[in-house]
């Protein structure tokens, strides 16, 4: 009976890691066709591939240490300002970075890996792009 009871936990061990696993991956796949869904829609609204655009890059942080942390691992790349936030009491500060850029679905999607893990590894926020 114990045999039995040990191999059931194994195996529902075995699900809950796979389960995981394909959210993780899922949640990944699903920022990544965000900018390409973005990019397409900017291409249709006649943003050429080859031509370089400014791009905004937002992130919302908890503390000034966080900004300065951020700024340090992302200038001289990008431009950056940052701005306290009112309405957000874990988050309290906006981090707006800016780089002139193609609008290439590969190098975004670069760029919001590095983002969302840079605002992961400070308690912050990876909140997206615009150009």
């Amino acid at each position: 009976m114990s045999l039995t009871v040990l191999l059931l936990v194994a195996a529902l061990a075995l699900i809950a890691l796979r389960v995981y696993s394909k959210l993780r991956a899922s949640r990944k796949l699903r920022a990544e066709s965000w900018d390409e869904q973005v990019i397409g829609r900017l291409r249709s609204q006649g943003y050429a591939p080859f031509k370089d655009y400014r791009v905004d890059f937002f992130l919302a942080l908890p503390n000034e240490a966080a900004c300065a942390g951020a700024r340090a691992r992302l200038e001289p790349e990008f431009a950056i300002d940052v701005k306290p936030l009112e309405n957000d009491p874990e988050l309290a500060y906006s981090l707006h970075a800016t780089k002139t850029m193609r609008l290439v679905v590969p190098d975004m999607q670069e760029i919001s890996r590095r983002l969302t893990a840079l605002a992961s590894e400070l308690h912050g926020r990876y909140d997206g792009w615009a150009a």
